[in-house]
C-alpha cells in the first residue's frame, strides 16, 4: 500500500514542483518588467542615459553600412504583425485540420493577448521613440515597450510549446536554441535600426516571458484538471500529439531517387531556358513582316487608345494579382495547408520548385533575350527587368496550376473545377492587364505560356505529386466522408 501511494504521490509532486518554479519564473519576469516600467515612467536619469548612448552609437555604426541596414530589415520584418499573425493563423488551421482544438486554442489566446497588450501598454506610457542623427528606419506609434521584441517572444515561444512534440528528442534542443537566437536578434535589430531604445526591447521580452509563462501554466492547469499527466515543458505542451501534428509523418521519404531527380531537373532547365531564349530571340528581332509581329504592335496600341480612369484602376488591382507579393502569399497558405491536409511533403516541393524554376527562368531568359518594352505609354514605369517573357503571367500560370495539378485528384467534391477555373481565369486576368498597361508584347505572353507548360509538364513527370494515389492511397476529401469530415472538423472546433 505505501508502494502504490508512493507511485500516485510522485506525479503530483513533480507537477508541483514545476508549477511553482515556473510561477517564480513568471513572476521574476513580471516584477522585473513592473520595475523597468516604473524607471521609464519616471524618466530615471541613468536608464535614460544609457538608452540614449547605446542608440547614438548604434546608429553611427549601422548609418554607414547600406547593405547591413538591408540585412537588419530583413531580420527585423520576421518579428512584425504580418508574418506572426499569418504563421499562428496557419499553425491554427492547421491544428484544427489535425483534430487537436485544445493546442488551437492555446495559440488564439496567447497571440489575442500580445497583440492587446503591445498598445495598451504604449499608449499607457506614452514614450516618444529615439531621435538619431542618421535615420535609417521608421515605425509608427510609441516606443515602450518594443512590439515586435515582446510579439516574437509570445508568437515563437508559443509555436514552439506547441510544435516540440512533432520533433524527434535529438532535435528539440536545438530548435529551442534557434528559436531563442532569432528572438534576440529580432529585438537586437530594433535598437540598431533606431526605432526602439534597449529598456524597450528588455520590456518587450519580460513582458513576454511573463505572458506567454502564464498561458503555458494554464494550459497544465488544464490538462491536470482532465488527470492527464503533466510533462516538463522541455517535452512540449501535449507530447502525446507530436504524431498527429507532425507536418508528415506518413510519408517515409519524398523521393525515390533524389540525385537522379536534381540532375533531370537540371537538365530539364536548361533546355527550357534554351526554348525560351529560341522563341524569345525569334520574336523579338527575327520576326519582322510576320503575324507575330503585327500582333505585337497593333495589340499593344490597341490597348493604348483604350485606356480610361476606371479600367487603369482595375489592370492596376489584377496585375497585382500576377507580382511577387500575390504568388508569395498564395503559396505560403496553401503550402501549409497541404502538410495539414494531406500530409505530404512531395506536393509541397512540387509548389516550392515550381516557383523557384519560373522565378529563375524568368530572369534568366529576361536578361538573355533583353527586349524593350512596347512602344506605348507604360503605366507601370521603368522596369528593371526586360518584357520577354512576362514574370507576371508566367508567375500567375505556374502558381495556380501547380494548386490545380495537386487538388484535382485528391478530392471528387464539385469545388476543386474552382482550381481549375483559377488556372485559366487569373492568367487571362493578369495578361490582359499587362498588355493594357503598356508592359508586354502578345508574345511576351506566349513566351510565359510556353515556360510555364514546359517547367510544370517537367516537374510533373520528375517529382510525381500525387504519387502517393497511384500508389493506394485514396482521394482525401471524398464526396461519401464530406457529411462525416464536416462534423468533425466542427468537433475539433469546439473546445473539449
Amino acid at each position: 500500500m505505501t508502494a502504490v501511494k508512493e507511485v500516485l504521490r510522485r506525479p503530483l509532486g513533480h507537477f508541483t514542483e514545476r508549477s511553482v518554479a515556473g510561477l517564480v519564473a513568471v513572476t521574476g519576469a513580471g516584477v522585473a518588467f513592473g520595475l523597468l516600467l516604473m524607471l521609464v515612467r519616471f524618466r530615471w536619469s541613468p536608464l535614460q542615459d544609457a538608452d540614449h548612448a547605446v542608440a547614438e552609437w548604434f546608429n553611427q555604426l549601422v548609418s554607414r553600412h547600406g547593405p547591413l541596414v538591408t540585412v537588419l530589415q530583413a531580420v527585423t520584418d520576421l518579428g512584425g504583425r504580418p508574418i506572426l499573425i499569418w504563421l499562428v493563423t496557419i499553425a491554427v488551421i492547421g491544428l484544427l485540420i489535425r483534430r487537436q482544438p485544445r493546442l488551437a486554442v492555446y495559440l488564439i489566446i496567447t497571440g489575442v493577448g500580445g497583440l492587446i497588450l503591445d498598445p495598451s501598454l504604449k499608449t499607457l506610457v506614452g514614450r516618444l521613440r529615439p531621435v538619431v542623427d542618421v535615420p535609417v528606419a521608421s515605425a509608427p506609434g510609441n516606443s515602450f515597450p518594443s512590439g515586435h521584441a515582446l510579439g516574437s517572444f509570445v508568437a515563437y515561444g508559443a509555436l514552439l510549446l506547441v510544435f516540440l512534440p512533432a520533433l524527434a528528442p535529438r532535435w528539440r534542443k536545438p530548435a529551442i536554441a534557434l528559436v531563442a537566437t532569432l528572438v534576440a536578434l529580432i529585438g537586437l535589430t530594433r535598437i540598431a535600426l533606431g526605432v526602439h531604445f534597449v529598456s524597450d526591447v528588455l520590456a518587450g521580452w519580460l513582458l513576454g516571458a511573463a505572458w506567454l509563462g502564464v498561458t503555458a501554466y494554464a494550459f497544465r492547469l488544464w490538462r491536470r484538471e482532465r488527470g492527464r499527466p503533466v510533462p516538463p515543458l522541455t517535452e512540449g505542451l501535449e507530447p502525446e500529439a507530436g504524431r498527429d501534428i507532425a507536418a508528415a509523418p506518413a510519408e517515409e521519404h519524398v523521393l525515390e531517387h533524389p540525385r537522379s531527380a536534381v540532375a533531370e531537373l537540371l537538365v530539364g532547365w536548361v533546355l527550357v531556358f534554351g526554348a525560351l531564349y529560341g522563341f524569345g530571340m525569334f520574336v523579338s528581332y527575327y520576326a519582322g513582316g510576320t503575324f507575330l509581329a503585327t500582333l505585337d504592335t497593333e495589340v499593344p496600341r490597341w490597348f493604348a487608345e483604350r485606356h480610361t480612369e476606371v479600367l487603369t484602376e482595375v489592370s492596376w488591382w489584377w496585375s497585382k494579382f500576377g507580382d511577387t507579393h500575390a504568388i508569395l502569399l498564395i503559396s505560403l497558405v496553401f503550402c501549409p495547408l497541404v502538410l495539414a491536409v494531406w500530409r505530404r511533403w512531395r506536393p509541397v516541393l512540387f509548389v516550392a520548385l515550381a516557383m523557384v524554376g519560373e522565378l529563375t527562368l524568368f530572369l534568366a531568359s529576361a536578361r538573355a533575350v533583353d527586349r524593350p518594352r512596347p512602344p506605348v505609354e507604360n503605366l507601370d514605369g521603368p522596369m528593371p527587368t526586360s518584357s520577354f517573357p512576362s514574370g507576371h503571367i508566367a508567375a500567375t500560370i505556374c502558381i495556380w496550376l501547380a494548386i490545380a495539378v495537386i487538388v484535382l485528384p485528391r478530392t471528387d467534391r464539385w469545388w476543386r473545377w474552382i482550381f481549375v477555373a483559377l488556372a485559366v481565369i487569373m492568367p487571362v486576368g493578369v495578361a490582359v492587364s499587362r498588355m493594357y498597361r503598356g508592359m508586354h508584347h502578345p508574345t511576351d505572353f506566349m513566351g510565359a505560356i510556353l515556360l510555364s507548360a514546359l517547367w510544370i509538364g517537367l516537374l510533373y513527370w520528375v517529382i510525381r505529386p500525387n504519387a502517393d494515389l497511384r500508389e493506394g492511397n485514396r482521394p482525401s476529401i471524398e464526396s461519401e466522408d464530406v457529411d462525416t469530415l464536416d462534423d468533425e472538423l466542427a468537433k475539433a472546433g469546439r473546445v473539449e
